[in-house]
């Protein structure tokens, strides 16, 4: 870490003081003045250099380490993980958490990404558990099915079989819980019927009919959740 310049000496306004830390701490990162290994300044000297309360810096803190963007030594100090380059996608969903439809928009850029890949890859067994997916949804006895939409999705990200993009959708599925709760009124015919139509176009390895049809639902589900 280069110590000739007080990196993070800039005034804060009273608005969001924690997530403003974390976006500070977030923009060194990204600007290569703080890297992967380099330990923090002890916590009165961070307080004092970015005029912040301890209370602040410590809710900062924690967000950090929750992002496994910093761990936490007793008695040694804070420090920069290592690999905190390989969930930069993390990190940019948890400080953009709520700007809903910029989240929408990258959860439909990928995804229909993802499936047209899922199309030319998915097993046979990771199909079953997709049509067992829809299943849970029609069975359940009430609208609370969440989780098994978050499944089905989940289970097309991770058919793609990539590693680098399945990071990211898999940060952006854990918006889901936070976008589902915004829902009052559940369409459980709707969803099962977009649900299958993408299952069906994955079924005949079309990856075209795939991107149709996940298009047509995740455009379904913006439009939801932007007239709220």
């Amino acid at each position: 870490m280069n110590d000739s310049k007080d990196i993070f000496l800039k005034s804060l306004s009273r608005n969001t003081l924690s997530k403003q830390v974390v976006e500070r701490i977030v923009h060194l990162l990204v600007s290569g003045q703080l890297k992967p290994g380099d330990k923090l300044p002890p916590e009165m000297e961070l307080m004092e250099k970015l005029g912040v309360s301890r209370p602040v810096l410590r809710e900062a803190l924690s967000s950090l380490e929750t992002m496994e963007i910093i761990t936490r030594k007793t008695r040694d100090g804070t420090y920069i993980n290592n690999k905190v380059g390989s969930k930069p996608f993390s990190v940019m969903i948890a400080l953009s958490s709520e700007n809903l439809p910029a989240i929408i928009e990258a959860r439909m850029a990928l995804e229909l990404g993802l499936v047209t890949m899922a199309a030319e890859k998915i097993t046979d067994g990771q199909l079953k558990e997709l049509k067992e997916s829809i299943d849970e949804i029609i069975n359940c006895p009430d609208n609370n099915y969440g989780a098994f939409d978050k499944e089905f999705h989940l289970i097309i990200a991770l058919s793609a079989n990539n590693p680098i993009v399945e990071g990211m959708i898999v940060s952006l599925l854990l918006t889901h819980s936070k976008t589902d709760s915004l829902i009052e009124i559940r369409e459980k015919n709707l969803t099962v019927e977009h649900h299958l139509a993408i299952y069906e176009a994955l079924l005949k390895r079309d990856p075209e009919e795939s991107f149709k049809q996940m298009y047509r639902h995740l455009n379904f589900v913006r439009e939801k959740i932007l007239s709220l």
